[in-house]
């Protein structure tokens, strides 16, 4: 890492949270801690996130987040200063942050939320602490900061019989995630005693493979200890116990540990290094470390050991789990591991597009916006690009290759930072605009993995006007984002943008001119007035949870956007005269089938079983409602008595059916 690149990048972080903070009226410190949240939470170290600042006399703290599997309390405290270069990050800096961190939980604890006005959102913060301290098995502790750390380790403590972690995120830190190309740090994994292992000779200069068994008890832990980082190249979500394949896997380990060596299909592993110990005659014998460890086939076997060891409380003693870890090259892991994890996959098939950068969508977005010219709006004559990160760092990367700082100043003008977004980003947009802010609300990895496999369901057409309108998708999120800031969102405010562009999308039918968003690159004095009224109204049930009794968890449920569906709101007369006759061509914008013959055929292949299997399965979850459950039931009945399925319910149910797949149902083979 070079000074001058740090330099740089210390300046972009700094200027971007001043523009941020000046737009949405917030604190730098806030809207930097918001962008780390953004990176924590793809490159799965965190999730769940929620900022919220509070200071009293002895503690400091800017958010909280709540561990995926309900494990682990993350607590984060922000040091952001403008001039980052001019001084370190001491030693005694990182101990008094941290120490104000852990004063505050200690306050949480004994109690703190009745001090606190129930208006505010820091009370929620207070309360979900308070409360998550009686259920999670450890304490993160982050301290986030725009200056460079001196390096100092802080120790793990306990807190009331809780082991407590200490994460420094640093600038340097954040610079390495930055421009590494990659969306985390390897994962190192020691083995004391090594792992015994067979080497398995190959021809082949760019990978070596060996075999071991790996103890149950060792596999769970690291899964508690890594979670979803462990899976980073398969971003697939651990599926809960609902499929057959979890079913078995826990019935398993409950009845018969002693035979999960012989019932489970194993690991598929890879690691950009291997640390081996070597026999008297220089065979390779056992395996001492793992460098850049990833899981590509086993996913579901690893948490499910990890949630039957910490939930069902089962002995995994006798658990042993089969490995094949192949070493590859790092300069070939993009190119190999695909396709170990396509061919070796025989539980739940992984398909290439669990490898989303190379992705055929996201090659052709990034191929299209490259050459995709903004039309000129402000009267400056200068035309810009839309810049799609397709792989993290590219935007940095390209920075960085401009070289001197006037082609660097000529590249940022026509490829403005306010104009680049993300794999998560576009996501993010999209699902907005197709009406499912509980998938956006869960979190950028898991919205995208199901945004992924609406993709790989019915592939859009990706051409220029397909790009234009996403653009334009972005431009519609942005702004709704800055109308809820404005609203004092605070740190509900991603949710309240997710919920409210879908209750906007539903109201206008999708008929918002997307097309005459992307000419004027902006929305109009009547849309905005829209989301302004419409704002507050979408806040009000978002930030009242009607089920459990935190936002965040009551935002990832579709019963909430139920209930923002359902509040009264009509569109305005002025933005009425605008919107479009007719819905954009849902097939090309977004994958979604198009109400043709082909749709009924489609419904008609489709097994009265499994119509009747999807009933059920919603009646038993919950997961849709009482109407789409009873249409599934009726086109059942109508594929087994082999009457025609009109096209109008015929479009309904293959909607349904690909929601449901999303939601974890699970065709019977």
């Amino acid at each position: 890492m070079t000074e001058l690149g740090l330099s740089a990048y210390a300046r972009d972080v700094a200027a971007e949270a001043e523009a941020t903070a000046d737009a949405e009226g917030t604190t730098t410190a806030e809207a930097f801690t918001r962008r780390v949240f953004e990176d924590l939470e793809e490159a799965g170290v965190a999730s769940n996130t929620f900022s919220a600042y509070h200071m009293a006399h002895g503690h400091l703290v800017h958010g909280y987040g709540l561990g995926e599997s309900g494990e682990c309390l993350d607590l984060f405290v922000t040091e952001f200063v403008l001039d980052p270069m001019d001084s370190k990050l001491t030693k005694a800096d990182t101990e008094k942050a941290f120490r104000r961190l852990l004063t505050f939980v200690r306050r949480c604890r004994d109690g703190l939320r009745h001090n606190i006005d129930q208006a505010f959102d820091v009370y929620d913060m207070c309360a979900a602490v308070e409360k998550t301290l009686t259920e999670v098995q450890r304490i993160r502790l982050f301290l986030l900061s725009n200056r460079v750390s001196t390096g100092a380790l802080i120790p793990a403590t306990e807190f009331d019989g809780l082991p407590v972690t200490h994460e420094v995120w640093d600038l340097a830190r954040l610079h390495r995630h930055a421009t590494s190309g990659s969306i985390s740090e390897p994962i190192v994994v020691s083995f004391d005693p090594p792992l015994p292992c067979v080497s398995v000779p190959s021809d082949e200069p760019d990978h070596s493979v060996a075999l071991a068994a790996i103890p149950g008890q060792r596999l769970a832990q690291l899964y508690g200890e890594y979670g979803p980082r462990l899976l980073e190249l398969n971003v697939r979500s651990f599926l809960q116990a609902r499929g057959a394949v979890n079913r078995g896997i826990r019935e398993t380990l409950l009845n018969a540990p002693g035979r999960f060596l012989a019932y489970n299909n194993g690991l598929t592993t890879t690691a950009s290094k291997v640390d081996f110990v070597y026999g008297p005659g220089g065979e390779r014998t056992g395996i001492s470390r793992v460098h850049g460890i990833q899981i590509v086939n086993g996913g579901q076997t690893t948490a499910s050991l990890h949630y039957a060891s910490t939930r069902d409380k089962v002995d995994l003693s006798q658990v042993t789990v089969q490995m094949k870890l192949t070493e590859v090259s790092p300069e070939r892991l993009a190119d190999i591991v695909p396709r170990i994890s396509e061919y070796s996959n025989t539980q739940n098939r992984v398909t290439l597009v669990d490898f989303s950068s190379n992705h055929e969508y996201h090659v052709a977005v990034q191929r299209i916006t490259r050459s995709l010219w903004t039309p000129v709006t402000d009267g400056s004559g200068q035309e810009t690009h839309w810049f799609y990160e397709r792989a993290r760092g590219q935007y940095t990367d390209e920075v960085a290759k401009a070289r001197t700082p006037a082609r660097q100043r000529a590249f940022k003008k026509v490829n403005p930072t306010r104009q680049k977004f993300t794999k998560a980003d576009l996501a993010k947009f999209v699902q907005s605009w197709h009406q499912l802010p509980f998938h956006v609300s869960r979190g950028a990895q898991k919205n995208f993995a199901v945004f992924m496999s609406r993709i790989e369901l019915t592939p859009p057409l990706v051409d220029v006007r397909y790009c234009q309108r996403v653009i334009a998708m972005a431009i519609l999120f942005k702004s709704v984002d800055r109308i809820a800031a404005a609203h004092l969102a605070g740190s509900y405010k991603s949710m309240i943008t997710t919920y409210t562009t879908a209750r906007l999308s539903l109201a206008t039918d999708r008929r918002i001119d997307l097309d005459r968003i992307w000419r004027e690159q902006r929305i109009s004095p009547a849309l905005e007035a829209a989301i302004d009224d419409l704002c507050p109204h979408v806040m009000n049930v978002v930030v009242t949870p009607r089920e459990g009794n935190h936002v965040g968890e009551w935002a990832k449920k579709p019963a909430c956007w139920d209930a923002v569906a359902r509040l009264p709101w009509t569109v305005s007369r002025e933005l009425e005269e605008e919107l479009r006759k007719h819905p954009l061509d849902e097939q090309a914008l977004a994958g979604e089938a198009g109400e043709d013959e082909g749709v009924a055929d489609a419904a008609a292949q489709i097994s009265a079983q499994e119509w009747y299997a999807l009933e059920r399965w919603a009646k038993e979850t919950h997961n849709l409602e009482p109407s789409q459950r009873q249409l599934a039931q009726h086109v059942g009945r109508r594929v087994e008595l082999g009457q025609g399925i009109p096209q109008q319910q015929a479009a309904q149910a293959i909607h349904i059916r690909r929601e449901a797949l999303t939601m974890g149902f699970t065709p019977e083979q």
